[in-house]
């Protein structure tokens, strides 16, 4: 492995690039792993989209924090 002061700009992006692949490859693997839960249906829950998605509550467009 070649000294770090060594390495030319170009030889550092590949290294990266490189490192950036291998790392999406792992997260990939372990979202495939992940077990896919599918829940029931919550009774009595909102209808539509989670009103928490967005870290604030929103109940018919009226959106507040907590």
């Amino acid at each position: 492995m070649p000294d770090q002061a060594t390495l030319t700009p170009d030889q550092i992006a590949a290294r990266i690039a490189e490192a950036a692949q291998r790392a999406k490859a792992e997260a990939q693997e372990r979202r495939d792993k992940e077990d896919k839960k599918q829940l029931p249906p919550e009774l009595g829950g909102p209808k539509g989209p989670e009103p928490t998605r967005f870290g604030d509550w929103e109940r018919k467009g009226i959106v507040s924090d907590f």
